[in-house]
């Protein structure tokens, strides 16, 4: 495999910044999925921690060694997830924690970054127009910006994940990623390829949010003006190059699903799994149930990689 930006060597090292309450979550396979999927479905459940979602990885990298060298700020942009897991992680290292956040982000997402203690500001705009902030706000106050994906402790955080895969019995082909801004397809991916190349890495992003996976289709960065999705988590414009880059060495391939998909698939996970899901961690099942002849008969681990969503809404989709 060609070089990517992540390290497998500080992957492995990662493992003992990182609190273990976000390690080695449960990775199970899912009977009851399988008679309406058609395969074989492993779930690796990223929400089985205090912050509910996989960010929880990257985010104890980041605080510890901000804590280490003596800063005491840091600033990020965040679609929710990111927010609260940096607000855990500096909360227990005395770091002064700022999100930006879109203020049409779900409800509960925000009022858990500002459970956390952290100083939540809202924008009146998307996840992108949160990064422009979170950016100013870090060239103002010179204080560290966390980027989600651009940073590589937030990708060799999610890489963690890759590791705890790699060891997993029975044997599976193929793993399905949620697409976003990238972390952690190309750091599960990265590891994957460089210690299981023969499982597929597949990443999947919502019709309505399909700026990185035309980017890796053709090879460059396409941007998009607007998006309409219910997954939240995954909706930027503005794919980073260096992660393209990464991703073009470590995806299979890149597919894109309809939100009709995504809403059955948060049901089955529901009704078949026992799991309450915000929408991008459906995006797996999703994949499945639009291509089932694709996966027929194969074995497929889905990550389930965030659970933090506003409960009204939820019941509206899956009612």
């Amino acid at each position: 495999m060609q070089e990517t930006r992540l390290d497998t060597a500080r992957i492995r090292a990662a493992r003992r910044l990182i609190d273990p309450v976000f390690l080695d979550t449960p990775l199970y396979r899912c009977d009851a999925l399988e008679p309406e999927l058609g395969c074989a479905v492993s779930i690796k459940l990223e929400t089985a921690n205090p912050v509910r979602s996989f960010k929880g990885r990257g985010t104890e990298m980041v605080a510890s060694l901000l804590a280490e060298q003596g800063s005491r700020a840091v600033v990020c942009a965040s679609a929710g997830n990111l927010g609260q897991a940096l607000a855990w992680s500096g909360r227990g290292r005395g770091l002064d924690v700022t999100v930006v956040a879109s203020r049409f982000a779900p409800a509960a997402k925000l009022d858990r970054i500002r459970t956390l203690g952290a100083r939540l500001e809202l924008v009146d705009g998307d996840f992108d127009l949160a990064r422009e902030r979170a950016a100013d706000i870090a060239r103002h106050d010179g204080i560290r910006l966390v980027e989600d994906s651009l940073d590589l402790d937030t990708c060799e955080g999610a890489a963690t994940i890759g590791l705890e895969l790699v060891d997993a019995v029975p044997p599976y082909d193929a793993v399905l990623i949620a697409l976003g801004g990238g972390a952690l397809a190309t750091g599960v991916g990265h590891v994957l390829k460089s210690l299981a190349p023969g499982v597929e890495v597949i990443c999947v992003q919502p019709l309505g949010a399909p700026a990185m996976t035309l980017s890796w289709r053709q090879r460059s960065v396409v941007t998009t003006d607007s998006t309409d999705t219910i997954a939240d988590g995954v909706a930027g414009r503005f794919p980073i190059p260096a992660v393209l880059d990464d991703l073009l060495l470590v995806a299979d391939d890149a597919v894109l699903v309809r939100e009709e998909s995504i809403v059955a698939g948060m049901r089955m996970l529901l009704d078949h799994a026992g799991l309450v899901v915000e929408p991008s961690a459906a995006l797996g099942i999703a994949a499945i149930l639009e291509d089932r002849d694709r996966f027929a008969d194969r074995h497929v681990i889905t990550i389930v990689c965030g659970g933090n969503v506003d409960m009204a809404a939820y019941h509206r989709w899956t009612r």
